[in-house]
């Protein structure tokens, strides 16, 4: 069974950083595209970060461009979200996600995902 667990959430203050981790287990990942994704609360689910297979190739959205860096290790089937100078308004639940074919690309679109985590809480106080 594919699992996808979160870690790494937590309480920071505006400037502060924060590294999510993501555990992948069940299947290798190492073929699969695979993503972060925030919803605050009130707010529809949106794309942070994705990355590819081989991780050489990443989107951003413009909000955490600069700021924020996803990365994997495909060796440990994990992914991961190191976030800098974190805002306010980066106070959400963050989601990891994997997709479900093997492909070169990696959508920003939560809809090409098949495969979530429970999520883990990220608050940024001012």
């Amino acid at each position: 069974q594919v699992q996808l667990v979160e870690s790494g959430g937590g309480l920071v203050q505006a400037g502060g950083s924060l590294r999510l981790s993501c555990a992948a287990s069940g299947r290798p990942f190492s073929s699969y595209a695979m993503g972060w994704f925030r919803q605050a609360p009130g707010k529809e689910r949106e794309s942070v970060a994705t990355i590819n297979w081989i991780g050489v190739s990443t989107y951003y959205a413009d909000s955490v461009k600069g700021r924020f860096t996803i990365s994997r290790d495909n060796a440990k089937n994990t992914l991961y979200l190191q976030m800098d100078s974190l805002k306010p308004e980066d106070t959400a639940v963050y989601y990891c996600a994997a997709g479900t074919t093997a492909t070169s690309y990696y959508p920003s679109r939560a809809s090409e995902y098949g495969y979530w985590g429970q999520g883990t809480q990220v608050t940024v106080s001012s």
